[in-house]
């Protein structure tokens, strides 16, 4: 068995290096208000005098049921009956497709991974059928791999045991697909039993294949409970048995996370979500030209902005940016300048660029454009760095040098969004305003250095190399699970 630690921490690893992928079963979708396997097929072992909860065979139950009836339209009226009513919100459907997975498998019929990554605005390209796989959706975000069918092919969907028995003759190359998925990818199983005849074959093949070298997935179990009026020996009989099927699938590099429940797997997603997110970097920072003080002009205003987008970019950490007024190119081309010398220029894994729209009369339309702007960048960030910020106005016919608002709004959107928050104080105007506000207002969100020293570094310290040592190890701890 595996800890909830090294879950997170490898899964996470996967997730942000782009080779993880989802293997969901009936219990993803079953919190949502779906049946299962087993109520599924409850009243057709009913009709023909079984009882469901005594088998373990369930694809044979539904050929005992199709052999007696000589026909399948009821098993597929039931399959679009019951996939296609209304469901209610299900939390981990929700954050698995924002995670930047490519790759989603399942035995599910339902739609519920597909409309997740609709809804966060991400293109899925739909495998259902073995003919799907030779042709690719332009521009893609993900692939859902529906190996058992679609409820809207109830017809087709894998139910009975001629199923199986066809599945690799009429769907090899989901088998063939599969096969190579999980030996060069991690993958994270929710909802799955393991009891499905096709997935273990193709278990066993990788093993016969790779023997001990296969890679490590993951999975979660929940510890066997006493259920009311069940027998001692009844109860220790089926722990004994689960601990049993935990050292069988480690044969096949699947480590279990036992957990004391299935609604543990939710906060466990948040933190591999979190963890992701650590990985992205937001740099918030302007500043007016010929603005100096004591300790900073221009010149080394763009060095520490552009020495600081290098440094996170070497540390394999991608930066989004705005393009704020002079420090944002610093910012690029300090990224570009490290991804074209050691990322093999993969500028798309190290930059990301979300310019504000320019050129808008309307002041009321202009302010709302750039609050989703700031909004969608923060989005994809888990950390916030400010530095310097502060701009040029007419007033009363004079020009004046005040904080940078848009950075101020930035800093209230991060801190809504529960960001870890870096500001820069040291820097000066709306970097120095956002460290005393939460200063004054520490424990309404997340207050990080007090403990370490590391935000009196921040706050008076204006070495270029010590700012960003300490940033780096800032971010660096946050990191760890």
């Amino acid at each position: 068995m595996a800890s909830i630690q090294e879950l997170k921490r490898e899964y996470t690893r996967a997730v942000s290096e782009g080779y993880a992928a989802i293997f969901a079963g009936a219990g993803l979708s079953r919190s949502s208000g779906y049946v299962n396997w087993k109520d599924l097929v409850r009243p057709f072992a009913d009709d023909i005098g079984l009882n469901v909860d005594k088998e373990h065979d369930l694809a044979s139950m539904t050929q005992y049921y199709v052999n007696k009836r000589k026909t399948r339209s009821s098993l597929n009226q039931k399959i679009l009956n019951e996939f296609t009513k209304d469901v209610s919100y299900n939390e981990n459907i929700d954050i698995l497709p924002r995670l930047p997975i490519k790759t989603y498998w399942t035995t599910n019929y339902d739609e519920l991974i597909e409309e997740g990554l609709k809804s966060n605005n991400r293109k899925a390209d739909i495998k259902i059928t073995q003919e799907s796989l030779a042709i690719n959706i332009y521009d893609r975000d993900a692939v859902v791999y529906k190996m058992h069918g679609d409820v809207h092919n109830p017809d087709k969907a894998v139910l009975i045991k001629d199923d199986y028995e066809l599945y690799a003759q009429e769907r090899p190359l989901f088998r063939t697909a599969l096969q190579g998925e999980l030996i060069t990818k991690t993958f994270l199983f929710i909802g799955f039993s393991f009891d499905d005849p096709n997935f273990n074959y193709i278990l066993s093949q990788i093993r016969v294949l790779l023997g001990e070298s296969s890679r490590d997935h993951y999975c979660f179990f929940e510890k066997v409970k006493q259920q009311d009026e069940q027998s001692d020996e009844d109860f220790h009989y089926n722990i004994a048995k689960q601990h049993l099927k935990i050292d069988d699938l480690l044969r096949y590099g699947i480590q279990t996370i036992e957990l004391d429940s299935y609604d543990e797997i939710t906060e466990i997603l948040k933190d591999i979500e979190r963890g992701c997110l650590m990985k992205n970097i937001f740099i918030s920072g302007s500043y007016a030209n010929n603005v100096t003080s004591e300790h900073w002009n221009n010149e080394k205003a763009d060095i520490f902005a552009f020495s600081l987008a290098k440094k996170l970019v070497e540390h394999d950490y991608k930066i989004i940016s705005g393009f704020g007024v002079n420090i944002g190119s610093s910012v690029i081309n300090g990224a570009l300048e490290e991804i074209m010398r050691s990322k093999y220029k993969h500028i798309n894994e190290h930059l990301c660029l979300r310019p504000f729209p320019q050129n808008i009369s309307d002041p009321d339309q202009r302010k709302k454009l750039w609050k989703i702007n700031r909004e969608e960048m923060l989005k994809e960030a888990g950390i916030a760095i400010f530095i310097f910020g502060n701009k040029e106005v007419n007033k009363d016919g004079n020009k004046e040098i005040v904080n940078a608002d848009g950075m101020i709004e930035e800093f209230e959107i991060a801190k809504e969004a529960n960001k870890i928050i870096i500001p820069v104080g040291s820097t000066g105007w709306a970097s120095s305003y956002i460290d005393k506000q939460m200063e004054e207002t520490k424990g309404c969100y997340k207050y990080l250095y007090e403990k370490t020293g590391d935000w009196v570094i921040l706050k008076e310290n204006t070495d270029c190399d010590k700012l960003i040592d300490t940033i780096i190890k800032i971010i660096s701890n946050q990191q760890k699970f």
